[in-house]
């Protein structure tokens, strides 16, 4: 009998600090200065109050900025090493955000925003946008700039985008801040089933716990 071993996809941070934090933050953290491992299939949520660092984690994570002590690394490669190209490979295949301040093409429309980003690498046919925005309640918007869309329906957009990508992890930065609770309830349900169809971990941060999200590790930054 021939037995397969599956090797999943790992994220690792060892002893990762902010560089504009001091030793002591460690020691207050359950994430700054740890030796911690995430792995495909899992649904982390760090609860982090303002001021800790949260934005900076998720930028980290995503190899947007290197202002930090430790290391980050995608199996075994360290994200502050790899090369432009090499980072640009990893967020089209294996990294997507939804960035706090969403970052969107004001002056295109929602549609257009969101084509831009499936055809970079697709992971869905084009009528899925349709289908996203109808599900988040922002069908009617498609055609409309995202300058004149509100912070809600913007941040559905941002959310609909990290979702027409290959990943193997979703990093989340307070995607739900301007969604009213039914709207999170929504827009947190397609998240977990696009996550399901990737076997993809999901990393969560937010200034509280949220009850709908199943997370399977807890830690407070």
């Amino acid at each position: 009998m021939v037995f397969f071993i599956i090797a999943l996809m790992q994220l690792q941070l060892n002893n990762v600090l902010p560089v504009y934090f001091e030793e002591g933050r460690k020691n207050q953290s359950e994430i700054w200065g740890k030796n911690l491992t995430f792995t495909k299939g899992e649904y982390v949520k760090i609860v982090a109050p303002s001021g800790s660092g949260k934005t900076s984690l998720m930028h980290f994570l995503y190899g947007m900025r290197k202002d930090f002590s430790g290391s980050i690394t995608y199996e075994n490669k360290k994200i502050n090493q790899l090369s432009a190209e090499e980072l640009a490979v990893q967020r089209s295949k294996q990294t997507s955000i939804v960035f706090q301040d969403l970052r969107l093409f004001p002056e295109q429309t929602v549609e257009e925003n969101l084509e831009i980003k499936r055809q970079l690498n697709p992971f869905h046919p084009a009528d899925k946008i349709k289908q996203m925005a109808e599900r988040l309640g922002i069908g009617n918007k498609l055609k409309s700039k995202a300058r004149i869309c509100s912070y809600g329906e913007q941040q559905r957009v941002s959310i609909i985008r990290s979702l027409l990508q290959p990943f193997d992890f979703l990093l989340l930065d307070e995607p739900f801040s301007h969604l009213d609770n039914e709207n999170a309830q929504k827009a947190m349900e397609l998240m977990l089933e696009e996550s399901k169809l990737r076997n993809a971990c999901i990393i969560f941060a937010d200034l509280e716990r949220v009850d709908y999200f199943p997370f399977t590790k807890l830690y407070h930054l």
